[in-house]
Parts: C-alpha cells; structure tokens; sequence
C-alpha cells in the first residue's frame, strides 16, 4: 500500500500534472468570462441589430403547452414540458466560436514570441587549466 502511495505522490507532483491543474482551473474561469461577455454584451447587440430577438428564448415546444403558460422557455421547462432549445444553443455556438478564436490568438502570439527569441549566444569555453596543457604536451611528446 506505501508503494502505491509513493507511485502516486510522484505522479501527483510532477510539473505536467500540476500545469494541466492549474490550466483547467484557469480554463473554466475563463470560460465564465466568455459566457459572461456573449451573454450579457454580445447577445443582447445581436438581438437589438435584429430586431429585440432574444436568442435564449428560441424553442419549440415538444408536447402542448398548458393553457396560461407564458411562452418564454423558463415558463415552459418550469411547466414541464419538453422543448427543442435551439435559442440556447447559437448562445453556446457563439461562446465557443470566440473562446477557439481568442485561444487561436493566444497560440498564434506564443508561436510569433517563440520565432522571434534570439538564440541564446553559447559562452567560451573556458580556459584549459595549465595541468591539461602540460599533461597534453606531455603526451605528444611520447607519441613523437
């Protein structure tokens, strides 16, 4: 049983395990970001360009709707009944579209940033200590 917890401390603390925790975390909080910029600032410029639509009210009822059930999809699913909610997903289309674009840029400045670095210039050698120079002369000495 140590040996299993052992292997596993090891796997747990290597840089790549961490890197891909603290990636995912950073992720999910940047996609709240994302869904935060489409759905309270792109989406309602979307719905005023075109008109006062609300795509988060986009559906189409799968069974009948009870009489005096307003027709937003909140009231509807509240209601109970099934619906077809394409409204919510152009909002998730949309979301997805700018976050892949926004990690396109993202890739593409790292890669421009990764071209551009300059070779780090390799040092001198330092210098032969005088004992190798003399044991060196020595040896071709013998071999004369």
């Amino acid at each position: 049983m140590s040996g299993f917890m052992s292997e596993f401390r090891e796997f747990a603390v290597k840089g790549n395990v961490i890197d891909l925790a603290v990636g995912v975390i950073i992720g999910g909080a940047f996609g709240k970001i994302v869904d935060s910029i489409v759905g309270d600032l792109i989406m309602p410029v979307v719905g005023k360009i075109f008109g006062g639509l609300d795509f988060s009210n986009f559906f189409i009822a799968l069974n009948e709707v009870p009489a005096g059930v307003t027709m937003t999809l909140a009231e509807v699913k509240r209601a109970g009944v099934p619906v077809f909610a394409y409204g919510s997903f152009i909002t998730i289309l949309i979301n997805f579209t700018i976050l892949a674009f926004i990690i396109f840029m993202m890739i593409k400045q790292i890669n421009r940033l990764k071209r551009e670095a300059p070779a780090a210039p390799t040092p001198e050698p330092p210098p032969t200590p005088e004992d190798v120079v003399l044991l060196r002369e020595i040896r071709d000495a013998l071999k004369k």
